[in-house]
């Protein structure tokens, strides 16, 4: 059962990313003012009418004169809710595949505690139509974000958010891709917000094809995880990748020892290998150390 606007908070704020969406903008509009005080949106570079319909509905719009990328327009819109200084501040796509109906189910959960409550395809009664390898895919990146994040997220890459005040007064995407959302739930868990997850339907029935071919959409965000895995976690990462580098440099070494042993012939392409493998891994472990040290310094400030 909805609950009504007036019921939810005294100041909802809906933030909408949009690029190219003149075909489905003025419904997400319409139907998410019966739960929204006030409409922002974002119109990051659109060449038709986007921005317009938007205006016409009655909604405020901030334009970029380019295409700048989803994570430069969530940033927009943040930087409008820290003027607007909503209760709640409501994200959602303009592409038609989120329900605004289910606004009220969000707000609710930030009402109870949380900080950002993501509407998620992949937990409770949430209704997801999207193919088996789009499911794959949510699931090893959300996979990827717990880790990095240090909790547990299933749903991480949904744009159908709600966040609190605090959230909205420390949470700011630098990315400026699809890395934004994993970005705001690793900043989260780094400013001790809490992360809530409630189910929502998502449609992608009524899409038009992809704006970004889905390898790279999946490059964009792993390429941001392993960033924010570098500097959260340092020891872990570039330990990781220096302890694996110096077993492949001993193996390679290994190796080389048998065959001189038998042959007494140095094979110098598996000795070269071993060489640089092992020194990898030994700068790559005290690029781990140094960080973690910068890393430790500036939090303890």
């Amino acid at each position: 059962m909805l609950l009504k606007r007036e019921a939810l908070t005294s100041l909802i704020l809906v933030g909408i990313p949009a690029y190219d969406e003149e075909a489905s903008i003025a419904k997400v509009i319409v139907l998410a003012r019966q739960f929204a005080d006030r409409i922002v949106v974002c119109d990051d570079g659109s060449k038709d009418l986007t921005g317009k319909i938007g205006e016409s509905l009655g909604a405020e719009v901030v334009a970029h004169e380019t295409n700048l990328g989803y994570g430069a327009a969530l940033r927009e819109l943040f930087d409008k809710a820290r003027e607007i200084d909503p209760d709640v501040f409501v994200t959602l796509d303009a592409d038609g595949q989120h329900d605004p109906t289910h606004i009220p189910q969000l707000v609710e959960a930030v009402k109870s505690g949380a900080d950002v409550v993501i509407g998620s395809r992949l937990v409770g009664s949430a209704s997801f139509s999207g193919s088996g390898r789009r499911k794959f895919g949510v699931r090893l990146i959300s996979k990827a974000t717990g880790i990095s994040a240090d909790q547990e997220v299933r749903d991480s890459q949904s744009g159908f958010r709600a966040y609190s005040k605090r959230a909205v007064a420390v949470l700011r995407p630098a990315e400026m891709g699809m890395g934004a959302s994993v970005e705001i739930l690793v900043k989260a868990a780094q400013n001790g917000l809490r992360v809530a997850e409630v189910p929502v339907d998502v449609s992608y029935d009524t899409l038009r094809g992809p704006r970004m071919n889905p390898l790279m959409h999946g490059a964009d965000v792993l390429a941001s995880l392993i960033k924010h895995l570098s500097i959260r976690h340092p020891l872990l990462f570039y330990g990781g990748v220096g302890l694996a580098m110096l077993a492949v440099g001993f193996l390679f070494g290994l190796w080389t020892l048998v065959l001189f042993t038998q042959t007494g012939t140095v094979v110098t392409n598996l000795a070269m290998i071993s060489l640089m493998a092992s020194l990898l891994g030994v700068f790559s472990i005290f690029t781990g150390i140094i960080l973690f040290t910068v890393v430790t310094a500036i939090r303890g400030r």
